[in-house]
């Protein structure tokens, strides 16, 4: 991870939304000229930064070099324009445009991306209060984060207020599109996890799960940075009402959980009648074309979407789960049962028993976040399964079991794969373990030294 830190500088290019005023010539206008100091998820593949996967790198670069994390924090805070919104993707420069298809380098500043930066803040924080750090490295933290507050809260804002759903306490990830007729299911770039499949009908009606976990996080750590370095005067802000209000486990349930199947699920305008059709369009008089359309057999409706995955586990993994609950055994029997996410070598990205398992999103999109392991997100889990394995309540001798087994599987995959190839994966084949997409991605599948060290994110 380390070799692929480097040092980019360019221009964004931003598309220019629909309703503006603004003329060009093209169809985007130029960001300022920027630098950016930062980690790449793989630099033969993806030379450029990332806003989301950046967040999971720091937490490992900050136990290495604290002021190099620092330092790429910073950059990328310096990232923020006057409305609050950082461009997800970084495409600064020859070489991190020379690796991007064409439709991926516009960047739309309606669209988010998940605010992992603060999961390295909190980390921060937590380890000052638990004197984890020597005074002078403290004073160093303290000092950044008074210098990058500002930044912090008008990155804070433009989420809490762009990306807010209809109900009190919602929100959606922007950017779906709600148009097409060539996608099994709208890709959901925003997220972070592309084609994990949503609502089949993007609307403003949508209740992202995930976005409203992230948030929570968000919200969470700025009411500890805000306490920690303005230990006399209060803020103009109050966080902690925020924090309370994603936190609250009732309403939590009211919106998400099915007490069906014992899951949290998105919500929104959708059907499960939803499939790929070849259809042939003449074109001239002697060439036809065959392409694949979507087809929709089934009206859709304003409910829970049924896919159990990643998103499922998002209140496990921010902790909002009381140890005490059924609901938490429901989530350690979704996460250990071999016919929904459990594998020999992690846990999937989507249920087997999901409709769109290991179902491609259009001619060309192979499955993506619909199967396959992803590190990241097993980080995420690791890190819960342990908390709620020292944490007082019926159900942590269950929790300890399943960390242990589920530790020792990712471990020995992503060993005895570097052992054959020589690399660390993007992701991991869910049936036989096997590295797949991008290799040399020294990026957040990194993470497995820190589940080796058992060293995780604190709540």
């Amino acid at each position: 991870m380390l070799g692929g830190i480097g040092y980019f500088y360019g221009q964004s290019k931003i598309s220019i939304p629909k309703n503006s005023n603004v003329k060009s010539h093209d169809d985007f206008l130029l960001y300022w000229p920027a630098e950016l100091y930062t980690a790449v998820p793989s630099r033969p593949f993806f030379p450029r930064g990332f806003l989301w996967d950046e967040g999971f790198h720091q937490l490992l670069i900050w136990r290495w070099d604290l002021h190099i994390s620092l330092d790429i924090v910073g950059h990328w805070l310096d990232l923020i324009n006057i409305d609050g919104w950082i461009p997800r993707e970084q495409i600064l420069g020859a070489e991190a445009l020379s690796k991007v298809p064409a439709e991926f380098v516009l960047q739309h500043s309606s669209n988010g991306n998940p605010p992992t930066l603060f999961l390295v803040l909190r980390d921060l924080v937590n380890g000052i209060k638990k004197n984890k750090f020597t005074a002078s490295e403290s004073n160093d933290i303290i000092s950044f984060l008074q210098q990058a507050f500002v930044r912090l809260e008008a990155w804070f804002q433009w989420f809490n207020t762009t990306q807010l759903g209809k109900d009190v306490g919602s929100y959606y990830w922007h950017g779906r599109d709600n148009l097409t007729i060539r996608e099994l299911n709208p890709k959901t770039l925003s997220s972070g996890l592309d084609d994990y499949p949503r609502a089949s009908h993007p609307t403003e009606d949508e209740r992202h799960l995930d976005l409203r976990c992230w948030m929570l996080l968000a919200a969470d750590c700025m009411n500890s940075v805000a306490e920690l370095i303005w230990k006399e005067n209060k803020p103009e802000k109050d966080y902690s009402s925020t924090s309370n209000l994603l936190s609250d486990f009732d309403t939590l349930n009211q919106m998400h959980f099915d007490h069906a199947s014992g899951a949290y699920f998105d919500f929104g305008n959708h059907t499960e009648k939803v499939r790929l059709s070849w259809k042939e369009n003449m074109i001239g008089n002697n060439y036809v074309n065959r392409e694949l359309v979507r087809e929709v057999l089934e009206r859709p409706e304003l409910k829970l979407v049924p896919h159990v995955g990643y998103v499922s586990l998002f209140p496990f993994m921010t902790r909002i789960i009381p140890s005490e609950s059924w609901i938490l055994e429901k989530q350690l029997d979704l996460i250990s049962n071999r016919s929904i996410l459990w594998t020999n070598y992690g846990l999937r990205s989507l249920a087997k028993t999901s409709s769109m398992y290991m179902k491609r999103n259009t001619e060309h999109d192979a499955p993506y976040w619909r199967g396959p392991i992803w590190m990241n997100m097993n980080y995420m889990i690791l890190s819960s399964l342990r908390h709620y394995s020292l944490e007082n309540g019926p159900y942590r001798d269950k929790a300890r079991a399943i960390y242990e087994e589920l530790r020792d599987n990712l471990i020995r995959n992503v060993v005895q794969n570097y052992h054959q190839t020589g690399f660390l994966w993007e992701q991991y084949d869910q049936k036989q373990g096997k590295g797949k997409g991008a290799r040399v991605f020294t990026g957040w599948t990194s993470l497995v030294l820190l589940i080796m060290a058992e060293a995780y994110n604190e709540m």
